[in-house]
């Protein structure tokens, strides 16, 4: 079956080459370093005693691997981190968190599975240890990397049912990759049984980093500016945040928010989560008939026009900032059924958190958060719109959600240490 999947892979590529450059129209990034996606790098780096491979594929997983990869430069002052992507968003969320490691984390595209590229990256770097954040198997590096003795670990893991059900679907191809795995590391216990069933032999579950992800000064900084910007030409205006939302979303949150009945000055700020859909977006918002700004337009002293309806969030890396912002979040992937995304960010900072129906890459945590009173769940857009314009209207009842969400943040904090602790004895 491997053999069958490198072949599709070599197959595949000049297609996979010409989609990079087309999507290079709109993200340049993706039409960068095409060498270490194919597996070609320059000169042999300097050798230090221990490389540690993480991979981390976009923008959530390399945020969530922060703490990792501080404690593991901690443990071992010795080390040097190679860290793999495989989005220009990703690379440089990376670029942007880790300039404070200087030249003890170096980072790379994780070149294409076809087992050669994976191979080279492997003799070229030489880890002695690969870590991969969340969901990404990929057979044939996790074969050369048992190849060259390289212990693999799954970190941060989490499988869904729907996601447990594609994989078995692919049978060997994927049940040798799983058996391939030295070491799983699951957020939680029903994420640890579903994995141990696609046939891994070592899983401990050490909860979820993303828990103990710190928010920086700057982010504070930042959120405190943009909400100063927002309230200078209304003081105050309410604030409902839309993160992270997807493609189909925005219409239904547009078409409830001309529907609903909020607060007379509420601002609604939308960041979608893929950079190339920020035009479209504004469009959509314009196509509304509403009054719109962008996060970009935006500098040191300027205000949102007190007419403005709906702030774009059109900024890389500044989630955080946003959610500081906010008085309340709703976070995107949920209301249609694409699996929700991470709610754990805006619980850190202490807002009540809404969530739509699809959560099933975050089922535990979200029903946690819920079953804490931190979140709760709506059924649709115009649901979403009512329960956020009571909250808004209910400073009490604002305050409230947002203390339990703090809490529930914080009694889950923990997983990078236990992580630590299990991975520390494949590099002893």
């Amino acid at each position: 079956m491997r053999l069958l999947y490198t072949l599709a892979w070599w197959l595949a590529l000049p297609l996979v080459l010409a989609r990079l450059w087309l999507r290079g129209r709109q993200e340049p990034g993706y039409r960068q370093h095409w060498g270490e996606r194919l597996g070609c790098y320059g000169r042999q780096p300097a050798p230090l005693p221990d490389t540690i491979w993480l991979h981390a594929v976009s923008v959530g997983e390399t945020r969530a691997a922060e703490p990792l990869i501080d404690a593991l430069l901690a443990a071992w002052p010795a080390c040097r981190i190679v860290l793999t992507h495989m989005t220009p968003t990703g690379r440089a969320t990376g670029k942007s968190l880790f300039a404070k490691h200087g030249a003890r984390l170096v980072q790379s595209y994780l070149p294409y599975d076809t087992g050669a590229m994976p191979a080279r990256f492997i003799r070229h770097f030489a880890p002695r240890i690969c870590i991969l954040m969340e969901t990404e198997v990929w057979p044939n590096l996790i074969h050369q990397c048992n190849r060259y003795k390289v212990p693999v670990v799954l970190a941060n893991a989490r499988l869904s049912q729907r996601s447990l059900g594609k994989a078995q679907r692919l049978g060997q191809l994927i049940a040798d990759a799983a058996r391939g795995i030295t070491l799983v590391a699951a957020q939680t216990q029903d994420d640890a049984d579903r994995v141990r069933q696609l046939g891994v032999r070592d899983v401990v579950v050490t909860g979820s980093i993303k828990f103990d992800v710190v928010v920086p000064e700057a982010a504070l900084a930042t959120g405190a500016w943009l909400r100063g910007a927002i309230d200078a030409s209304s003081h105050p205006r309410p604030v409902l945040l839309c993160a992270s939302t997807r493609e189909g979303e925005e219409q239904l949150i547009l078409d409830a928010y001309t529907r609903a009945n909020l607060p007379a000055n509420a601002l609604l700020l939308i960041v979608p989560r893929h950079p190339q859909r920020f035009d479209e977006v504004e469009k959509l918002i314009a196509a509304q008939g509403l009054a719109v700004q962008r996060r970009s337009g935006l500098a040191q002293g300027d205000a949102v026009a007190a007419g403005t309806q709906v702030l774009l969030g059109d900024s890389m890396g500044e989630m955080f900032a946003y959610y500081a912002a906010c008085d309340c979040a709703f976070v995107g992937g949920s209301l249609l059924p694409l699996g929700g995304q991470n709610l754990i960010e805006p619980a850190a900072l202490g807002k009540p958190v809404l969530i739509g129906p699809h959560t099933f890459n975050f089922a535990l945590v979200t029903e946690q958060a819920i079953t804490a009173g931190g979140a709760a769940r709506v059924a649709d857009a115009d649901a979403l719109m009512a329960q956020a314009s009571a909250l808004l209207q209910d400073p009490a009842q604002l305050a409230s959600m947002g203390q339990k969400a703090l809490a529930f943040a914080a009694q889950h904090r923990g997983a990078t240490p236990r992580t630590v602790a299990a991975i520390k004895p494949l590099l002893a």
